[in-house]
């Protein structure tokens, strides 16, 4: 496989969407068709969460496990040229991600995050446990799935 040059990558890279990516479409599609209401990206709370559902008290963010590296994920991976900006650049989005939890758990909301490998293994399977955990008192929700 050839090796993209840092035009082609930088190109590739900029055309990967941050919000309404398919994981997040699909799974918000799911929960509207079960009767739940939300809204999205709300940049008043931090880190915009891609799910808000204020008569729950509740937000999802739906993970790329490339982007926030969800450990042990076969999607995993690492680009092998400039490791070092790779490295730091996961690493930033690891602490921010965490930094934005503990804040929003700090102003009272409850915190679910969805990985996009657990939406590609069922969807219907993770809506399903969403479903659960809204209508439950749960501080934290977590669906991924790691093998296969």
């Amino acid at each position: 496989m050839r090796v993209p040059t840092t035009p082609q990558r930088s190109r590739m890279m900029s055309s990967i969407r941050g919000k309404n990516t398919w994981p997040e479409r699909t799974l918000r599609s799911l929960l509207f068709a079960r009767g739940f209401r939300y809204r999205l990206h709300v940049r008043k709370l931090p880190g915009s969460p891609d799910l808000v559902f204020p008569k729950h008290r509740a937000v999802v963010f739906v993970h790329g496990c490339f982007w926030h590296r969800h450990e042990g994920c076969r999607y995993t991976t690492t680009p092998r040229t400039n490791e070092e900006f790779w490295r730091q650049k996961f690493q930033g989005n690891v602490d921010r991600d965490r930094r934005h939890a503990e804040m929003l758990h700090a102003l009272g909301w409850r915190v679910a995050v969805i990985w996009e490998c657990a939406l590609k293994h069922s969807v219907e399977d993770t809506a399903q446990t969403v479903e659960k955990w809204l209508h439950g008192n749960e501080d934290v929700l977590v669906i991924a799935q790691t093998t296969g």
